[in-house]
């Protein structure tokens, strides 16, 4: 729990605004850390990102895929049957940096598949992952779609869902008759797994029981929220000097979810605007450290709060829902605009 950067001196006691208020180590004034989804990710365009990210001081979170698709994958990128790229990764978390999994692959894989893949992670990085997330299309994803979120608001969320975006997926990796069933794998050998994401900065300040248990959703030990920068443009969008100085200024915690192989080094040379972010973020007074040693030390400050209650859980779920809404409300405005201005105005003289 003592990897990543801060400043010397005794741990800073800062407000955040929730009734228990972390205290950051070392003296940092916030808590700062990436989840990187492996989508795309290649020995290409991964290791200039990662060599910046470790020159500045910076620890975090990348995930894997440890086997290879027995089918057509789904967006592409390096998995572990990649000897070279394990050999890259291995040195990633020789440094520091924490590695986690991404459900066996980049394609569904059924039972015996994740627990291959989960067997053959251990036996890559000294032990099962601590932390993952699912990949988006992936049959074996858990309490995923509409079954992330609880009655009426889980109704709201699929009737949405198919103005905006059908949902096409069925995920079924927490139903025990399904051949994509792993929910026992996942409570027996990982402890945080990622759910809901948010556009703030402040991680903490969007989900206030990070990380929390969810008794309705019980194969998931600990659930964690991270804030939503995607890609390359939403990455350096939310990380601009003004928010990041609302960050330090609040005290709070940023777990950001994003996919580094997604054009932040395209040509192999890391994206100078990518480049400036990343050296602002390391410059500050933070602490920087794997996701799931800022999970632990978030947990170890609190005590155990105990799970998350009907109440909790209904806020943050209107708060997901809300955002998501009108996210894919304005996606489809955006498409809309878009797809009218290629096509012939049908009222021009």
């Amino acid at each position: 729990m003592t990897r990543g950067a801060g400043r010397e001196g005794g741990e800073a006691t800062v407000s955040t605004g929730f009734d228990v208020a972390p205290a950051w180590p070392n003296g940092a004034r916030f808590a700062f850390s990436i989840f990187d989804d492996t989508d795309k990710t290649t020995l290409e365009n991964g290791p200039p990102v990662y060599d910046l990210v470790t020159d500045l001081g910076l620890r975090i979170t990348k995930s894997v895929w440890p086997v290879a698709p027995d089918g057509p994958a789904r967006t592409g990128g390096t998995t572990c049957d990649d000897p070279g790229y394990v050999a890259w990764v291995q040195q990633l978390q020789e440094v520091g940096h924490e590695i986690g999994f991404h459900n066996a692959s980049d394609h569904p894989s059924v039972r015996a598949t994740t627990h291959r893949a989960l067997d053959r992670f251990a036996e890559l990085f000294g032990g099962p992952p601590r932390i993952g997330a699912d990949h988006v299309g992936n049959h074996e994803a858990v309490y995923w779609g509409p079954k992330r979120l609880t009655g009426v608001r889980s109704q709201a969320y699929a009737l949405g869902m198919q103005v905006t975006r059908p949902y096409r997926t069925t995920t079924s990796g927490e139903v025990p008759d399904s051949e994509y069933f792993w929910g026992d794998l996942l409570r027996d050998r990982i402890d945080y797994w990622r759910n809901f994401t948010f556009r703030g900065i402040d991680t903490l300040r969007a989900c206030p029981q990070l990380p929390y248990h969810d008794p309705a959703r019980p194969y998931v030990n600990w659930w964690f929220a991270s804030s939503h920068a995607p890609t390359v443009d939403a990455f350096v969008a939310m990380f601009t000097p003004e928010r990041l100085d609302e960050l330090e200024e609040s005290g709070g915690a940023c777990i950001a979810y994003t996919h580094f192989g997604m054009r932040f080094a395209p040509d192999g040379t890391v994206d100078r605007r990518v480049a400036a972010t990343l050296e602002d973020i390391a410059r500050r007074n933070g602490w920087f450290a794997p996701v799931s040693d800022v999970l632990d030390h978030i947990r170890a400050q609190r005590g155990d709060p105990g799970p998350i209650t009907d109440a909790q859980r209904r806020s943050l779920e209107q708060r997901w829902v809300l955002e998501q809404l009108r996210s894919r409300a304005g996606t489809e405005a955006r498409r809309v605009v878009a797809r009218v201005r290629r096509e012939p105005d049908p009222w021009a003289p």
